[in-house]
Protein backbone atom coordinates (compact mmCIF):
# COMPACT_ATOMS: atom_id res chain seq x y z
CA UNK A 1 0.00 0.00 0.00
CA UNK A 2 2.67 2.69 1.00
CA UNK A 3 4.46 2.06 -2.57
CA UNK A 4 1.43 2.76 -4.07
CA UNK A 5 0.62 5.69 -2.60
CA UNK A 6 4.21 7.07 -2.75
CA UNK A 7 3.90 6.84 -6.86
CA UNK A 8 1.46 9.59 -6.96
CA UNK A 9 3.09 11.52 -4.15
CA UNK A 10 6.26 11.18 -6.41
CA UNK A 11 4.88 12.53 -9.16
CA UNK A 12 2.55 15.42 -8.13
CA UNK A 13 6.29 16.61 -6.46
CA UNK A 14 8.24 15.81 -9.65
CA UNK A 15 5.41 18.03 -11.63
CA UNK A 16 5.90 21.16 -9.13
CA UNK A 17 9.42 20.83 -9.10
CA UNK A 18 9.62 20.59 -12.96
CA UNK A 19 7.12 23.44 -13.25
CA UNK A 20 8.89 25.48 -10.26
CA UNK A 21 12.55 24.78 -12.12
CA UNK A 22 11.07 25.78 -15.25
CA UNK A 23 9.43 29.35 -13.96
CA UNK A 24 12.86 29.53 -12.47
CA UNK A 25 15.30 29.16 -15.45
CA UNK A 26 13.15 31.47 -17.70
CA UNK A 27 12.42 29.34 -19.95
CA UNK A 28 10.26 30.71 -23.37
CA UNK A 29 9.94 28.75 -26.30
CA UNK A 30 8.95 31.69 -27.79
CA UNK A 31 12.59 33.30 -27.50
CA UNK A 32 14.07 30.89 -29.46
CA UNK A 33 11.24 30.36 -31.74
CA UNK A 34 11.73 34.43 -32.85
CA UNK A 35 15.15 34.03 -32.39
CA UNK A 36 15.61 30.74 -34.70
CA UNK A 37 17.25 32.79 -37.73
CA UNK A 38 20.04 33.19 -35.69
CA UNK A 39 21.09 29.11 -34.95
CA UNK A 40 20.24 28.94 -38.81
CA UNK A 41 22.50 31.71 -39.81
CA UNK A 42 25.33 29.48 -37.90
CA UNK A 43 24.41 26.51 -39.10
CA UNK A 44 24.67 27.80 -42.88
CA UNK A 45 27.82 29.60 -42.22
CA UNK A 46 29.48 26.32 -41.14
CA UNK A 47 28.56 24.61 -44.55
CA UNK A 48 30.56 23.97 -46.51
CA UNK A 49 33.49 23.93 -43.86
CA UNK A 50 36.89 25.54 -44.79
CA UNK A 51 39.35 22.60 -45.84
CA UNK A 52 41.91 24.54 -45.92
CA UNK A 53 41.65 24.40 -41.66
CA UNK A 54 42.59 20.35 -41.71
CA UNK A 55 46.22 21.12 -41.12
CA UNK A 56 45.91 22.87 -38.20
CA UNK A 57 43.48 20.92 -36.59
CA UNK A 58 44.70 17.51 -36.66
CA UNK A 59 47.57 17.83 -34.28
CA UNK A 60 45.40 19.05 -31.65
CA UNK A 61 42.68 16.83 -32.45
CA UNK A 62 45.62 13.72 -32.19
CA UNK A 63 46.05 15.56 -28.45
CA UNK A 64 42.97 15.40 -27.76
CA UNK A 65 42.81 11.88 -28.81
CA UNK A 66 46.10 11.06 -26.99
CA UNK A 67 44.51 12.95 -23.59
CA UNK A 68 41.57 10.08 -23.71
CA UNK A 69 43.54 7.28 -24.07
CA UNK A 70 45.96 7.45 -22.02
CA UNK A 71 43.45 8.98 -19.19
CA UNK A 72 40.59 6.56 -19.64
CA UNK A 73 43.22 3.16 -19.48
CA UNK A 74 45.33 5.04 -16.27
CA UNK A 75 41.84 5.58 -14.47
CA UNK A 76 39.91 2.57 -15.12
CA UNK A 77 43.30 0.67 -14.38
CA UNK A 78 44.07 2.84 -10.37
CA UNK A 79 40.00 2.33 -10.16
CA UNK A 80 40.44 -2.05 -9.44
CA UNK A 81 42.15 -1.74 -6.21
CA UNK A 82 40.45 1.44 -5.09
CA UNK A 83 37.39 -0.59 -5.69
CA UNK A 84 38.64 -3.53 -3.20
CA UNK A 85 39.54 -0.84 -0.63
CA UNK A 86 35.58 0.95 -0.81
CA UNK A 87 34.15 -2.86 -1.14
CA UNK A 88 31.93 -3.72 1.59
CA UNK A 89 32.27 -7.59 1.65
CA UNK A 90 36.28 -7.52 1.03
CA UNK A 91 38.43 -7.14 3.87
CA UNK A 92 39.56 -4.20 5.37
CA UNK A 93 38.72 -1.77 8.16
CA UNK A 94 35.61 -0.41 7.98
CA UNK A 95 36.87 3.27 8.80
CA UNK A 96 39.05 3.09 6.02
CA UNK A 97 36.22 1.89 3.64
CA UNK A 98 34.06 4.95 4.84
CA UNK A 99 37.09 7.27 4.09
CA UNK A 100 37.71 5.75 0.76
CA UNK A 101 33.79 5.89 -0.43
CA UNK A 102 33.73 9.77 0.93
CA UNK A 103 36.79 10.51 -0.91
CA UNK A 104 35.55 8.86 -4.47
CA UNK A 105 32.49 11.06 -3.68
CA UNK A 106 34.37 14.27 -3.25
CA UNK A 107 36.51 13.30 -6.64
CA UNK A 108 32.49 12.62 -8.52
CA UNK A 109 31.33 15.80 -7.67
CA UNK A 110 33.42 17.99 -10.66
CA UNK A 111 32.89 18.03 -13.88
CA UNK A 112 36.42 16.90 -15.87
CA UNK A 113 37.46 21.01 -16.94
CA UNK A 114 37.12 22.09 -13.29
CA UNK A 115 39.81 18.97 -12.54
CA UNK A 116 41.91 20.28 -15.38
CA UNK A 117 41.95 23.64 -14.06
CA UNK A 118 43.00 22.47 -10.67
CA UNK A 119 45.85 19.88 -12.48
CA UNK A 120 47.20 23.40 -14.68
CA UNK A 121 48.38 24.96 -11.32
CA UNK A 122 50.41 21.77 -10.37
CA UNK A 123 51.48 20.68 -13.67
CA UNK A 124 51.72 23.82 -15.92
CA UNK A 125 49.80 24.44 -18.88
CA UNK A 126 49.50 21.43 -21.33
CA UNK A 127 48.52 18.58 -22.31
CA UNK A 128 49.93 16.43 -19.40
CA UNK A 129 47.60 18.34 -17.05
CA UNK A 130 44.50 18.02 -19.20
CA UNK A 131 45.66 13.86 -19.22
CA UNK A 132 45.79 14.14 -15.47
CA UNK A 133 41.96 15.48 -15.18
CA UNK A 134 40.69 12.99 -17.29
CA UNK A 135 42.67 9.97 -15.57
CA UNK A 136 41.14 11.41 -11.65
CA UNK A 137 37.71 11.82 -13.79
CA UNK A 138 37.41 8.18 -15.17
CA UNK A 139 39.12 6.73 -11.73
CA UNK A 140 36.26 8.30 -9.46
CA UNK A 141 33.55 7.40 -11.75
CA UNK A 142 34.95 3.56 -12.54
CA UNK A 143 35.67 3.27 -8.95
CA UNK A 144 32.13 3.73 -8.01
CA UNK A 145 30.97 1.24 -10.06
CA UNK A 146 33.25 -1.01 -9.38
CA UNK A 147 32.45 -1.37 -6.09
CA UNK A 148 28.82 -1.60 -6.19
CA UNK A 149 29.71 -4.23 -8.63
CA UNK A 150 31.57 -6.27 -6.15
CA UNK A 151 28.91 -5.80 -3.48
CA UNK A 152 26.39 -7.49 -5.83
CA UNK A 153 28.75 -10.13 -7.20
CA UNK A 154 28.85 -13.59 -5.50
CA UNK A 155 31.44 -13.93 -2.92
CA UNK A 156 30.91 -17.68 -2.08
CA UNK A 157 34.28 -18.56 -3.99
CA UNK A 158 36.26 -15.70 -2.64
CA UNK A 159 35.96 -16.86 0.89
CA UNK A 160 36.28 -20.52 -0.12
CA UNK A 161 39.65 -19.71 -1.68
CA UNK A 162 40.63 -17.86 1.38
CA UNK A 163 39.74 -20.72 3.28
CA UNK A 164 41.98 -22.11 1.40
CA UNK A 165 45.27 -20.18 2.16
CA UNK A 166 44.75 -18.05 -0.66
CA UNK A 167 45.63 -14.47 0.24
CA UNK A 168 42.86 -11.73 -0.21
CA UNK A 169 44.56 -10.09 -3.42
CA UNK A 170 44.67 -14.09 -5.68
CA UNK A 171 41.66 -14.76 -3.93
CA UNK A 172 40.25 -11.48 -5.55
CA UNK A 173 41.67 -12.43 -9.19
CA UNK A 174 40.75 -15.61 -9.64
CA UNK A 175 36.51 -15.37 -8.02
CA UNK A 176 35.42 -12.07 -7.42
CA UNK A 177 36.79 -10.30 -10.74
CA UNK A 178 35.95 -12.92 -13.28
CA UNK A 179 32.32 -12.03 -12.16
CA UNK A 180 33.08 -8.48 -12.63
CA UNK A 181 34.90 -8.24 -15.60
CA UNK A 182 32.25 -7.80 -18.13
CA UNK A 183 30.94 -4.62 -16.67
CA UNK A 184 34.21 -3.62 -15.89
CA UNK A 185 35.58 -2.88 -19.30
CA UNK A 186 32.15 -2.00 -20.59
CA UNK A 187 32.36 0.81 -18.50
CA UNK A 188 35.38 1.58 -19.02
CA UNK A 189 34.98 1.36 -22.60
CA UNK A 190 31.76 3.57 -22.73
CA UNK A 191 33.85 6.29 -20.65
CA UNK A 192 36.39 6.37 -23.32
CA UNK A 193 33.49 7.83 -25.76
CA UNK A 194 32.65 10.30 -23.55
CA UNK A 195 36.12 11.40 -22.70
CA UNK A 196 37.25 11.80 -26.54
CA UNK A 197 34.20 14.90 -25.90
CA UNK A 198 35.38 15.98 -22.63
CA UNK A 199 38.71 16.01 -23.75
CA UNK A 200 37.89 18.43 -26.32
CA UNK A 201 37.01 21.19 -24.53
CA UNK A 202 39.87 21.28 -21.76
CA UNK A 203 41.86 23.37 -23.91
CA UNK A 204 39.91 26.38 -22.66
CA UNK A 205 41.57 26.08 -19.64
CA UNK A 206 45.01 25.46 -20.43
CA UNK A 207 44.82 21.57 -20.79
CA UNK A 208 45.72 21.20 -23.93
CA UNK A 209 43.53 19.28 -26.80
CA UNK A 210 41.42 21.08 -29.49
CA UNK A 211 39.34 23.28 -26.96
CA UNK A 212 41.18 25.87 -26.89
CA UNK A 213 41.03 26.53 -30.46
CA UNK A 214 37.34 25.29 -30.97
CA UNK A 215 36.58 27.81 -28.54
CA UNK A 216 38.34 30.76 -29.91
CA UNK A 217 36.63 30.49 -33.83
CA UNK A 218 33.40 29.94 -32.35
CA UNK A 219 34.03 33.69 -29.94
CA UNK A 220 35.29 35.40 -33.64
CA UNK A 221 32.68 33.77 -35.82
CA UNK A 222 35.17 31.77 -37.88
CA UNK A 223 31.91 29.19 -37.95
CA UNK A 224 33.70 27.73 -41.40
CA UNK A 225 36.55 26.52 -39.30
CA UNK A 226 33.92 25.17 -36.23
CA UNK A 227 32.39 23.50 -39.19
CA UNK A 228 35.91 21.84 -40.23
CA UNK A 229 36.56 21.48 -36.41
CA UNK A 230 33.38 19.37 -35.44
CA UNK A 231 33.50 17.41 -38.63
CA UNK A 232 36.59 16.44 -37.65
CA UNK A 233 35.88 15.59 -34.24
CA UNK A 234 32.06 14.19 -35.15
CA UNK A 235 34.73 11.64 -37.12
CA UNK A 236 37.05 10.29 -34.13
CA UNK A 237 33.76 10.00 -31.92
CA UNK A 238 32.17 8.13 -34.24
CA UNK A 239 34.79 6.13 -35.01
CA UNK A 240 35.64 5.76 -31.32
CA UNK A 241 31.73 4.53 -30.81
CA UNK A 242 32.02 2.25 -33.53
CA UNK A 243 35.37 0.75 -31.89
CA UNK A 244 33.91 0.41 -28.46
CA UNK A 245 30.48 -1.33 -29.54
CA UNK A 246 32.56 -3.65 -31.55
CA UNK A 247 34.75 -4.36 -28.72
CA UNK A 248 31.49 -4.32 -26.10
CA UNK A 249 30.33 -7.30 -28.06
CA UNK A 250 33.73 -9.09 -27.94
CA UNK A 251 33.62 -8.49 -24.17
CA UNK A 252 29.95 -9.73 -23.87
CA UNK A 253 30.95 -12.48 -26.36
CA UNK A 254 28.44 -11.55 -28.50
CA UNK A 255 30.90 -11.68 -31.09
CA UNK A 256 33.67 -14.27 -31.71
CA UNK A 257 37.28 -13.55 -32.41
CA UNK A 258 40.27 -16.36 -32.46
CA UNK A 259 42.93 -16.67 -30.48
CA UNK A 260 45.32 -15.13 -33.27
CA UNK A 261 43.35 -12.20 -33.41
CA UNK A 262 42.35 -11.52 -30.02
CA UNK A 263 46.13 -11.14 -29.48
CA UNK A 264 46.75 -8.94 -32.19
CA UNK A 265 43.90 -6.67 -30.65
CA UNK A 266 45.12 -6.34 -26.80
CA UNK A 267 48.73 -6.27 -29.23
CA UNK A 268 47.37 -2.97 -31.11
CA UNK A 269 45.67 -1.41 -27.98
CA UNK A 270 48.37 -2.32 -25.88
CA UNK A 271 50.78 -0.18 -28.72
CA UNK A 272 48.44 2.14 -28.42
CA UNK A 273 48.54 3.09 -25.43
CA UNK A 274 52.51 2.91 -24.95
CA UNK A 275 52.59 5.22 -28.01
CA UNK A 276 50.14 8.09 -26.14
CA UNK A 277 51.67 7.41 -22.92
CA UNK A 278 55.01 7.80 -23.95
CA UNK A 279 54.22 11.08 -26.28
CA UNK A 280 52.61 12.94 -23.86
CA UNK A 281 54.95 16.12 -23.34
CA UNK A 282 56.38 16.53 -19.92
CA UNK A 283 54.47 18.25 -17.27
CA UNK A 284 55.91 22.00 -16.24
CA UNK A 285 56.46 22.39 -12.35
CA UNK A 286 58.21 25.77 -12.87
CA UNK A 287 55.15 27.41 -10.99
CA UNK A 288 54.67 24.61 -8.47
CA UNK A 289 55.96 25.26 -4.67
CA UNK A 290 55.43 24.47 -1.28
CA UNK A 291 54.12 27.84 -0.75
CA UNK A 292 51.80 28.04 -3.39
CA UNK A 293 50.63 24.64 -1.61
CA UNK A 294 50.45 26.13 1.34
CA UNK A 295 48.19 29.16 0.54
CA UNK A 296 46.05 26.99 -1.72
CA UNK A 297 45.49 24.91 1.61
CA UNK A 298 45.00 27.78 4.16
CA UNK A 299 42.37 29.18 1.74
CA UNK A 300 40.46 26.09 1.36
CA UNK A 301 40.04 25.46 5.24
CA UNK A 302 38.33 28.26 5.71
CA UNK A 303 35.71 28.94 3.79
CA UNK A 304 34.11 32.49 2.90
CA UNK A 305 30.97 32.29 5.32
CA UNK A 306 30.33 36.08 3.31
CA UNK A 307 29.42 34.09 0.47
CA UNK A 308 27.73 30.93 2.02
CA UNK A 309 24.98 33.29 3.72
CA UNK A 310 24.90 35.68 0.88
CA UNK A 311 20.71 35.73 -0.49
CA UNK A 312 21.46 37.58 -3.93
CA UNK A 313 21.70 35.86 -7.22
CA UNK A 314 25.68 35.55 -6.13
CA UNK A 315 24.55 33.96 -3.35
CA UNK A 316 26.10 30.16 -2.93
CA UNK A 317 22.54 29.29 -2.18
CA UNK A 318 21.41 31.09 -5.49
CA UNK A 319 24.13 29.81 -7.45
CA UNK A 320 23.49 26.14 -6.32
CA UNK A 321 19.65 26.41 -7.13
CA UNK A 322 19.98 27.61 -10.50
CA UNK A 323 22.24 24.60 -11.56
CA UNK A 324 19.72 22.46 -10.31
CA UNK A 325 16.76 23.55 -11.75
CA UNK A 326 19.21 23.99 -15.36
CA UNK A 327 20.13 20.30 -15.01
CA UNK A 328 16.31 19.36 -14.05
CA UNK A 329 14.34 21.14 -16.68
CA UNK A 330 17.17 20.32 -19.13
CA UNK A 331 17.65 16.21 -18.18
CA UNK A 332 13.60 16.45 -18.71
CA UNK A 333 12.99 18.39 -22.69
CA UNK A 334 15.79 15.84 -23.38
CA UNK A 335 14.09 12.53 -22.46
CA UNK A 336 11.27 13.67 -24.48
CA UNK A 337 13.14 14.41 -27.37
CA UNK A 338 14.96 11.36 -26.85
CA UNK A 339 12.04 8.78 -26.64
CA UNK A 340 10.50 8.91 -30.12
CA UNK A 341 14.14 9.54 -31.76
CA UNK A 342 15.17 6.35 -29.80
CA UNK A 343 12.51 4.65 -32.02
CA UNK A 344 13.47 6.04 -35.04
CA UNK A 345 17.01 4.52 -34.72
CA UNK A 346 16.13 1.27 -34.33
CA UNK A 347 16.02 -1.09 -37.00
CA UNK A 348 13.89 -3.41 -35.60
CA UNK A 349 10.74 -0.87 -35.67
CA UNK A 350 11.67 1.28 -38.83
CA UNK A 351 13.93 0.37 -41.97
CA UNK A 352 17.27 -0.10 -42.09
CA UNK A 353 18.03 3.08 -43.73
CA UNK A 354 16.11 5.19 -41.61
CA UNK A 355 17.41 4.21 -38.53
CA UNK A 356 20.76 4.51 -39.40
CA UNK A 357 19.97 8.21 -40.93
CA UNK A 358 18.56 9.21 -37.54
CA UNK A 359 21.57 7.10 -35.49
CA UNK A 360 24.32 9.14 -37.66
CA UNK A 361 22.57 12.73 -36.91
CA UNK A 362 22.01 11.44 -33.13
CA UNK A 363 25.91 10.91 -33.20
CA UNK A 364 26.91 14.22 -34.82
CA UNK A 365 24.48 16.13 -32.26
CA UNK A 366 26.63 13.72 -29.47
CA UNK A 367 29.90 14.49 -31.00
CA UNK A 368 29.77 18.26 -30.24
CA UNK A 369 30.90 19.23 -26.64
CA UNK A 370 28.58 21.23 -23.96
CA UNK A 371 30.29 24.10 -24.39
CA UNK A 372 30.37 24.95 -27.45
CA UNK A 373 26.18 23.96 -27.33
CA UNK A 374 26.68 26.73 -25.19
CA UNK A 375 28.37 28.93 -27.04
CA UNK A 376 26.54 28.61 -29.59
CA UNK A 377 22.69 29.00 -27.66
CA UNK A 378 23.85 32.54 -26.53
CA UNK A 379 24.36 33.68 -29.60
CA UNK A 380 20.25 33.42 -30.00
CA UNK A 381 18.84 33.46 -26.70
CA UNK A 382 21.14 35.46 -25.16
CA UNK A 383 22.86 35.23 -21.48
CA UNK A 384 20.99 33.58 -18.98
CA UNK A 385 20.00 29.79 -17.38
CA UNK A 386 17.50 29.35 -20.75
CA UNK A 387 21.00 28.73 -22.69
CA UNK A 388 22.11 26.60 -20.08
CA UNK A 389 18.39 24.56 -20.24
CA UNK A 390 18.68 24.32 -23.70
CA UNK A 391 22.50 23.28 -23.78
CA UNK A 392 21.76 20.60 -21.80
CA UNK A 393 18.53 19.16 -23.62
CA UNK A 394 20.61 18.54 -26.53
CA UNK A 395 23.46 17.53 -24.56
CA UNK A 396 20.96 15.06 -23.06
CA UNK A 397 19.55 13.99 -26.26
CA UNK A 398 22.45 12.85 -27.43
CA UNK A 399 23.20 10.40 -24.16
CA UNK A 400 20.04 9.02 -24.05
CA UNK A 401 19.33 8.48 -27.50
CA UNK A 402 22.21 5.70 -27.37
CA UNK A 403 20.90 4.40 -24.08
CA UNK A 404 17.49 3.95 -25.01
CA UNK A 405 18.56 2.46 -28.52
CA UNK A 406 20.47 -0.17 -27.05
CA UNK A 407 17.55 -1.16 -24.44
CA UNK A 408 14.91 -1.01 -27.56
CA UNK A 409 17.56 -3.25 -29.54
CA UNK A 410 17.80 -5.71 -26.37
CA UNK A 411 13.79 -5.94 -26.14
CA UNK A 412 11.78 -9.03 -26.07
CA UNK A 413 9.26 -8.51 -29.20
CA UNK A 414 7.00 -11.56 -29.09
CA UNK A 415 4.31 -9.14 -27.51
CA UNK A 416 4.94 -6.67 -30.17
CA UNK A 417 4.64 -9.49 -32.73
CA UNK A 418 1.57 -10.87 -31.12
CA UNK A 419 -0.62 -7.38 -31.33
CA UNK A 420 0.75 -6.93 -34.83
CA UNK A 421 -1.14 -10.27 -36.06
CA UNK A 422 -4.15 -8.98 -34.19
CA UNK A 423 -4.05 -6.09 -36.18
CA UNK A 424 -3.64 -3.42 -33.83
CA UNK A 425 -1.51 -0.14 -35.27
CA UNK A 426 2.31 0.42 -34.53
CA UNK A 427 1.97 3.34 -32.28
CA UNK A 428 -0.59 1.17 -29.72
CA UNK A 429 1.96 -1.74 -30.08
CA UNK A 430 4.59 0.73 -28.81
CA UNK A 431 2.46 1.88 -26.09
CA UNK A 432 1.02 -1.35 -24.52
CA UNK A 433 4.07 -3.93 -25.27
CA UNK A 434 6.93 -1.64 -25.66
CA UNK A 435 7.00 1.21 -23.18
CA UNK A 436 6.43 -1.27 -19.75
CA UNK A 437 9.33 -3.05 -20.72
CA UNK A 438 11.61 0.14 -21.23
CA UNK A 439 10.59 2.05 -17.92
CA UNK A 440 12.97 0.72 -15.37
CA UNK A 441 15.78 1.59 -18.81
CA UNK A 442 14.48 5.01 -19.32
CA UNK A 443 14.20 5.65 -15.35
CA UNK A 444 18.24 4.97 -14.76
CA UNK A 445 18.92 6.50 -18.23
CA UNK A 446 17.11 9.58 -17.00
CA UNK A 447 18.52 9.52 -13.20
CA UNK A 448 22.65 8.85 -14.77
CA UNK A 449 21.88 11.75 -17.47
CA UNK A 450 20.64 14.57 -14.45
CA UNK A 451 23.61 13.27 -12.32
CA UNK A 452 25.94 14.00 -15.42
CA UNK A 453 24.09 17.31 -16.02
CA UNK A 454 24.56 18.30 -12.74
CA UNK A 455 28.14 18.70 -13.37
CA UNK A 456 27.95 19.57 -16.65
CA UNK A 457 25.70 22.52 -15.58
CA UNK A 458 27.95 23.59 -13.45
CA UNK A 459 30.48 24.28 -16.34
CA UNK A 460 27.96 26.55 -18.54
CA UNK A 461 28.58 29.36 -16.73
CA UNK A 462 31.58 29.89 -19.10
CA UNK A 463 29.07 30.79 -21.51
CA UNK A 464 26.91 32.82 -19.91
CA UNK A 465 24.18 30.29 -19.21
CA UNK A 466 24.29 30.67 -15.15
CA UNK A 467 25.11 28.46 -12.58
CA UNK A 468 27.98 27.72 -9.74
CA UNK A 469 30.31 26.76 -12.48
CA UNK A 470 31.76 30.62 -13.71
CA UNK A 471 32.14 31.85 -10.21
CA UNK A 472 33.90 28.58 -9.17
CA UNK A 473 36.66 29.19 -11.95
CA UNK A 474 36.77 32.83 -11.97
CA UNK A 475 37.89 32.44 -7.91
CA UNK A 476 40.16 29.47 -9.04
CA UNK A 477 41.61 31.70 -11.78
CA UNK A 478 41.84 34.66 -9.05
CA UNK A 479 43.69 32.55 -6.46
CA UNK A 480 40.61 32.84 -4.27
CA UNK A 481 40.85 29.98 -2.80
CA UNK A 482 38.35 30.71 0.24
CA UNK A 483 35.54 31.41 -2.23
CA UNK A 484 36.91 28.19 -4.13
CA UNK A 485 36.59 26.58 -1.13
CA UNK A 486 32.91 27.59 -0.14
CA UNK A 487 31.82 26.83 -3.91
CA UNK A 488 33.42 23.88 -4.06
CA UNK A 489 31.38 23.07 -0.50
CA UNK A 490 27.93 23.75 -2.14
CA UNK A 491 29.10 21.53 -5.63
CA UNK A 492 29.98 18.76 -3.43
CA UNK A 493 26.54 19.02 -1.13
CA UNK A 494 24.79 19.42 -4.23
CA UNK A 495 26.33 16.51 -5.98
CA UNK A 496 25.09 14.59 -2.86
CA UNK A 497 21.82 15.38 -2.55
CA UNK A 498 21.58 14.36 -5.92
CA UNK A 499 22.65 11.10 -5.55
CA UNK A 500 20.11 10.67 -2.45
CA UNK A 501 17.48 11.58 -4.77
CA UNK A 502 18.17 8.98 -7.47
CA UNK A 503 18.32 6.20 -4.93
CA UNK A 504 15.10 6.97 -3.50
CA UNK A 505 13.82 7.62 -6.72
CA UNK A 506 15.00 3.72 -8.02
CA UNK A 507 13.43 2.66 -4.63
CA UNK A 508 9.93 3.86 -6.19
CA UNK A 509 9.89 2.82 -9.80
Amino acid sequence: MRRRVSRPLAAAAFAAAFLGAACFTGCDLSVLWSRRSHLTDIVSEMIPPEWSFVGTVLPLLWTTVQMSVTGTVLGAALAVPAAMVCAGPLPGPRALKKLARFGIQLLRSFPALILALLATFFLGIGAFAGTAAITVYTFAIITRLTYEDMESAPLGPYTALQALGAGPVRAFVHSVFPEIAHAYLTNALYLLEGNVRHSAILGYVGAGGIGLLLNEKVSWREYGKVGMILILLFLVVYGMEALSAVLTRLVQHELTISPTGRRLLIGAAAGLFAFCTLTLPSPDLSRTSLRMVRVMLDGMLHPDLELLLRLDSSGLAYLLLETAAMALVGTCVGVVVAVPLSFLGSGRFFPAPVAWFFRTVVAAVRSVPSLIYGLIFIRVCGPGSFTGVLTLAVCSVGLLCKRFSEAIDALDLRSVYALEAMGVSLPARILHAVFPQLVPQITSGTLYRFDVNIREASVLGLAGAGGIGAPLIFAMNQYAWNEVSTLALGMIFLAWLVDLVSSNCRKIS
